[in-house]
């Protein structure tokens, strides 16, 4: 078992932009939009601001609240699909005969969105970018648990936009645009635990995501990610 502290966390979603509104949301679920709404990230360069695409405008929008008082931290960047949309779009560029954009490719790679966040911050804290078709939640919590016993905070953020209708078919996806942002503490906020334990072979009604934002409104005390290799994962709030 390893144990941590939340000290605050921030969410983001189409329409839902509050810790109230997640906890309402959940407690009576409707359909979201597909898409983000415009953000204005006025904390970001208007030159910079521009190479956000809506993958990186969501993470954004739950990080930097949490971080408007913290000139540097470490920072562990997770996301299942990554950028999909706009590797797809480069893609059928290529198919085209067209040049590939640098800039473009640039920003289409996994570590895209914890690059610009470092530039807008002027933050040259070590990241870690992480990718997981399994377990991507509690796989990113131990990554940032790990590095607490180097560091007095962590942030920890999750975060993926559905997949183009191409690839809907051999992956689930959320069905709209997300970000979770933790701030991670040794020392500041709630006991949090998680451990390993057998998996069982079970289907959920309900996403990782929609459970884990159920956990972190206090909604359920604990959450458990099964896993494909006989293992799962069990995130435990303390008394």
């Amino acid at each position: 078992m390893l144990s941590f502290k939340l000290q605050a966390w921030n969410a983001q979603a189409p329409g839902l932009e509050s810790i109230s509104d997640w906890g309402h949301w959940l407690e009576q679920p409707f359909p979201l939009s597909h898409e983000l709404p415009k953000l204005s990230l006025k904390q970001i360069p208007p030159m910079l601001r521009r190479r956000f695409t809506e993958l990186g405008r969501c993470a954004a929008g739950a990080a930097l609240p949490l971080l408007e008082d913290v000139t540097a931290i470490p920072g562990v960047f997770a996301s299942r699909h990554g950028d999909t949309p706009l590797t797809l779009s480069l893609l059928e560029g290529i198919a085209d005969g067209e040049p590939m954009s640098p800039t473009g490719f640039s920003l289409a790679v996994h570590n895209a969105v914890s690059g610009l966040l470092s530039i807008a911050r002027k933050d040259v804290s070590e990241v870690t970018a992480i990718a997981a078709f399994d377990n991507l939640i509690p796989h990113a919590l131990l990554e940032a648990a790990t590095q607490l016993q180097s560091r007095d905070k962590v942030l920890c953020l999750i975060y993926d936009v559905p997949l183009p209708e191409l690839y809907q078919a051999y992956s689930p996806s959320e069905p709209f645009p997300f970000a979770l942002a933790m701030l991670l503490s040794r020392d500041e906020g709630v006991d949090i635990s998680i451990q390993q334990h057998p998996s069982e072979d079970t289907q959920s009604l309900s996403s990782d995501v929609l459970r884990m934002m159920r956990f972190m409104c206090g909604l359920d005390r604990q959450v458990h990610f099964a896993g494909k290799a006989h293992m799962g994962w069990t995130l435990c709030r303390e008394a």
